[in-house]
């Protein structure tokens, strides 16, 4: 299965507006990638060629065309049919989600989680595994490299307790599955274009190392590598949440990803979204970034000795920064440490921003609520970063 070329990759919308199609051979990839999203956003009911023609703007012909090669190539497949107001019943056409998959793995700094999504975004299988990420560059790879095998089924025997896969079988991996390739998502900064970390925080040994290209030889498939924040906020955005929002991710550190108007922002210089780097008390505590009284420094610390209520506070004013800064729809939060008590955060954070809007005299303060996804957010997000462009969906 040929991966859509990113470059020809135009955001699709499923509002029922026509989505501008060309009837160009250059740009075929980019009238199937039309042709699959609508087919895809469809589900099990299906959708018309009629349809898809007047949906995308391409000639009838041309949508004949692109699914049969479609059926071909076992992507798409006959739902039934539908009765029309004239002439024989339209036939309806539906995605087949198993005919290919991606790998998203969420690389963090004490242990590596990896999911298998089919083409609908839905986890078939997981696995995970400890793995410290100051153990050198050939110990990371060769670990996240291993259990990517394994979730493909080329590791031997059950999956140990503490794995388990979507279905809770507790056997490892789907053996035999072709997949589009690996994302990888993992704590910034770092280059996504080429896939090269820097300075990551805590660990600067890392700068300069090309993880896309070495796990990418080491695994035979292609792979795409971004920020942990990023990945979780794009799938967010695919998954649903419109708008603009901010996710705020706690766990082994703090970060987020934020979506302006639907799309995922980086930034000029692909840095944003280093949220628990903003300092916000002067000469204080030092942080793993090298500078002092950062948010993430301050939040790590209340959370070392027990205090959540703090560590909440204190996520709460970050949020409030971002929010009189950005004018954000929401705010979402994830992560192992808030999956740990999601109440006590969720009300923190609120309480912070809510005094916010009463002292600027605000109609109502930001929402704020847990983001769907649980602990596999960044890993799906991950995974979504080669499985979009199939469907022309851009990533920002």
């Amino acid at each position: 299965m040929t991966q859509v070329n990113r470059t020809n990759a135009i955001a699709a919308t499923t509002t029922g507006a026509p989505v501008p199609g060309v009837n160009l051979l250059a740009l075929r990839s980019h009238n199937a990638a039309l042709v699959l999203d609508l087919l895809r956003t469809a589900g099990a009911e299906g959708i018309s060629r009629l349809e898809l023609a007047e949906r995308t703007g391409l000639t009838p012909q041309a949508v004949s065309k692109i699914t049969a090669r479609l059926r071909t190539e076992g992507l798409a497949a006959q739902a039934g049919h539908r009765a029309s107001t004239g002439g024989k019943p339209r036939t309806l056409l539906r995605l087949v989600p198993e005919t290919g998959h991606a790998v998203g793995v969420h690389l963090d700094r004490d242990e590596v989680r990896a999911v298998l999504v089919d083409l609908m975004g839905s986890v078939v299988a997981e696995r995970r595994a400890p793995l410290d990420l100051g153990a050198g560059s050939q110990a990371v790879v060769e670990g996240t490299a291993g259990v990517v095998e394994a979730l493909l089924g080329g590791g031997a025997g059950p999956a140990p307790e503490w794995e388990r896969d979507a279905g809770g079988s507790g056997e490892a991996g789907v053996g035999g599955v072709g997949v589009l390739g690996v994302g990888v998502a993992l704590p910034g900064p770092l280059d996504h274009v080429r896939g090269v970390l820097h300075r990551v925080t805590g660990f600067p040994e890392w700068d300069g190392f090309p993880l896309r290209d070495a796990l990418a030889r080491r695994l035979g498939v292609p792979v795409a590598v971004d920020k942990d924040t990023n990945a979780a906020a794009f799938g967010l955005a695919l998954g649903g949440e419109g708008g603009s929002f901010a996710y705020l991710h706690l766990g082994t550190g703090l970060g987020a990803g934020l979506v302006i108007g639907g799309t995922l922002h980086r930034g000029t210089r692909t840095g944003a979204g280093e949220f628990g780097h903003q300092v916000v008390q002067l000469d204080g505590p030092p942080c793993g970034c090298g500078d002092r009284g950062c948010v993430e420094a301050l939040c790590l610390a209340a959370v070392a000795r027990g205090d959540l209520d703090e560590a909440a506070r204190v996520l709460g004013v970050g949020a409030a920064n971002l929010v009189g800064l950005l004018d954000i729809d929401r705010v979402l939060l994830g992560g192992r440490t808030i999956a740990a008590d999601p109440e006590r955060f969720v009300r923190g954070v609120a309480t912070v921003l809510a005094e916010r809007a009463r002292r600027e005299g605000a109609d109502r303060p930001v929402p704020v609520r847990v983001a769907p996804g649980g602990a596999r957010t960044v890993a799906e997000g991950a995974a979504q970063l080669l499985l979009a462009p199939l469907f022309g969906r851009a990533e920002g």
